[in-house]
């Protein structure tokens, strides 16, 4: 192994080292490959010069052209078969050559390539036809549309061929197998407009017969009434429009079909027939798609309508809104109480019922009862509807039921429904069902409310069955009253607080004559623990009293009452009962009873009873007194004076002051030598609330 020895410089390793770049970081100015390739172009740094032209003079020179340019093309071909491009560049080159064979060569060595290529097709054929080869271009097209019969091209450039050929047999032959494979619109309408222009009107109306039933489609019908009609057929255009509304029946009748229908009786002066059409559609088609519909029929009444038929359209308009608004939102009771109000003013039964239906489908999806108040009233119309309007009885019982069997009881309920149905009962002449019907409602949801229908309820039929008996002045017993007596009963065990029910108890027994039980009932009442207005069921006992003359109760009352309350409304009644009493005495115990309540509320803050007690005593004295107790009343009065308090917000912290009136009575006002310790006393309080709240 033979090692070479290198002798290292030192100096030169030196110089070396000096010789390296040190700055490894990129340059402030950055060059690209695509500047550096531009600047060459613009300089022309590598001149291409451009191919020489060259005369051909000799045919070997020619040939040997030829085979260049064949050998680059089959080059070409060889590296891509399957680009269609080079095999018709090709093509046509040998075609410019006058190499007609070479040229169907390529085209058909192409073809074994991809026949599905339709270009090439079109290619070959069109060659063929410009070399007036007019059998090779039909051995063409025939071997294309056997192959691809879906492409439309090759039968329009095959059909087209031979009508310019005058060979109309053959072209018509031709749409006849291309029929076969039903093929789109265009070919249809381009097979009946070719036997148009030689006046074959019977063979187009036998291609239009078979073009409806390949195309199932309104345009298609409305095309052949059209020809009909351009041909001055209307009875055959009339009839192929009855034929396409049959055909397509109620479930897919078409807006379009239905337009074109009506105007086509409407150019025939036929406004009767447009307008049952018209009427026709909108009776069928859903709301939602009748737009187009609506809309022509809209401008078909305004040009030949009267005023009703207007009125018919501005209805059918306010429909189609209301029909938008409920399907864009089911739950929009608003927008379904307009709509029923719409129908029912056409006073359509079946229509205006189907309304009812679709609204109650849509129950609240909430079970809270503030969703379900709009939505019970259109059960509640439905049933008014069906009584008074359509006058089915059994329907509208039906109705009532439905709605009680759909609300959760045991959640919420309406008293409402349950009174209703009721009522209906009883104009029905069926008071044992109405009273099942409240009966079951106490049972299942006892409300205040359906105490007070159905006791209501009672004393009417009541009414109506003593009127009934009715002989010689007299009365049968009032046995049918306990029913009423049972409610009020259940109804002060369901709520014992209330009192009015209490009072109308009363008063139904006072009217039946019975004063002792309608004193123990109220007794009753004013021993309850809780009431809900107290001072009402108290005025009622008196006045109860008062009616009866009871004088020493009605005191008795009072006083039972004032140990209860001071209030200065219960002292001012006193005393004005006392001043309406006959005995002599009568204005002095008014005058007392002044006294007393006077001296009861000075113990009390209330400054706003006292005045009140003063004034009406005042007025008391001027209308029965003299002008010494008059006098002595006057000087009781307070005088209004202008004070200053100090507001707080929430927090507890000053929010500045504001004056207020205040009253300040003869015995509280202050002597001179204890006003000063009246402020230092109310200085000290301040003090002391300041420092909790610093405290705190």
């Amino acid at each position: 192994v033979l090692r070479r020895k290198v002798n290292r410089d030192p100096k030169m390793s030196n110089k070396n080292k000096g010789n390296m770049v040190k700055n490894k970081h990129a340059a402030p100015v950055q060059i690209t490959a695509e500047q550096i390739l531009r600047e060459a172009n613009e300089r022309q740094l590598e001149y291409v010069a451009p191919k020489p032209d060259q005369a051909i003079t000799d045919p070997e020179e020619l040939n040997e052209l030829r085979l260049e340019k064949r050998k680059i093309y089959e080059d070409n071909i060889r590296k891509n078969r399957g680009n269609i491009g080079n095999w018709i560049k090709y093509a046509l080159w040998e075609e410019s050559q006058g190499e007609i064979e070479r040229a169907r060569s390529v085209y058909e060595r192409g073809l074994d390539v991809d026949y599905r290529a339709s270009a090439l097709w079109i290619k070959y054929a069109e060659m063929e036809m410009k070399l007036r080869q007019i059998n090779h271009a039909r051995n063409i097209y025939d071997r294309a549309i056997t192959l691809l019969p879906r492409v439309d091209t090759f039968w329009y450039k095959y059909t087209y061929m031979e009508e310019k050929l005058e060979n109309i047999s053959a072209a018509r032959a031709l749409f006849e197998r291309w029929m076969e494979w039903h093929p789109e619109q265009q070919a249809w309408n381009s097979y009946i407009n070719m036997e148009l222009r030689y006046n074959q009107i019977d063979r187009a109306r036998g291609i239009y017969e078979r073009y409806i039933l390949c195309h199932m489609e309104p345009a298609v019908w409305i095309k052949y009434a059209k020809f009909e009609l351009k041909n001055g057929e209307i009875d055959k255009a009339r009839s192929v429009f009855e034929r396409a509304v049959e055909f397509f029946g109620e479930e897919n009748i078409s807006c379009e079909l239905l337009v074109a229908f009506a105007k086509f009786e409407e150019q025939q002066k036929e406004y009767d027939r447009a307008r049952t059409i018209y009427q026709y559609g909108l009776d069928r088609i859903p709301k939602e798609k009748a737009k187009e519909l609506f809309d022509a029929y809209t401008s078909f009444e305004k040009r030949f309508g009267d005023r009703k038929g207007v009125d018919s359209v501005i209805l059918s308009k306010r429909e189609f809104q209301y029909e938008k608004e409920v399907l864009d939102n089911p739950h929009n009771y608003d927008a379904w109480f307009d709509y029923i109000r719409l129908a029912e003013s056409s006073n359509d039964l079946e229509k205006t019922r189907d309304i009812y239906e679709r609204a109650i489908a849509n129950v609240p999806l909430i079970s809270e009862k503030k969703y379900w108040r709009r939505y019970i009233y259109l059960w509640i119309y439905y049933a008014f509807f069906e009584e008074l309007d359509a006058q089915n009885l059994e329907r509208a019982r039906d109705v009532y039921k439905a709605c009680l069997d759909l609300l959760p009881h045991k959640s919420f309920t309406f008293a409402k429904v349950w009174l209703l149905a009721a009522q209906f009962e009883i104009r029905q002449k069926q008071p044992t069902a109405a009273r099942k019907l409240l009966g079951r409602s106490l049972g299942l949801c006892p409300k205040n409310k359906l105490f007070k229908g159905y006791i209501e309820l009672e004393l009417q039929v009541c009414s109506r069955e003593l009127a009934l008996f009715m002989e010689d002045d007299l009365f049968v017993e009032l046995r049918e009253f306990d029913r009423c007596r049972t409610l009020y009963n259940k109804f002060l065990e369901f709520n014992p607080s209330n009192c009015q029910t209490w009072i109308r108890y009363a008063e139904l027994e006072t009217i039946l004559g019975d004063t002792d039980r309608a004193r123990s009932i109220y007794e009753l009442a004013v021993a309850q623990p809780l009431l809900d207005m107290p001072e009402v069921l108290w005025k009622a006992y008196i006045d109860f009293e008062h009616a009866l003359e009871e004088i020493d109760r009605v005191r008795l009352l009072y006083d039972r009452l004032l140990e209860k309350t001071t209030h200065v409304k219960v002292w001012i009644s006193y005393a004005e009962f006392e001043a309406s009493q006959d005995d002599e005495d009568s204005i002095s115990q008014a005058r007392n009873i002044f006294e007393q309540a006077s001296q009861e509320l000075r113990k009390s803050d209330d400054k706003a009873q006292r005045k009140m007690l003063l004034d009406a005593w005042l007025e008391f004295e001027r209308s029965t007194g003299d002008e010494k107790s008059t006098q002595r009343v006057l000087r009781m009065l307070p005088r209004q004076v202008k004070k200053l308090r100090e507001i707080f917000n929430d927090e507890g912290l000053s929010e500045g002051w504001e004056e207020y009136w205040d009253y300040v009575f003869p015995d509280e006002e202050a002597k001179p030598h204890l006003k000063l310790l009246q402020v230092a006393q109310q200085w000290k309080q301040k003090q002391l609330e300041k420092e909790k709240q610093q405290a705190q």
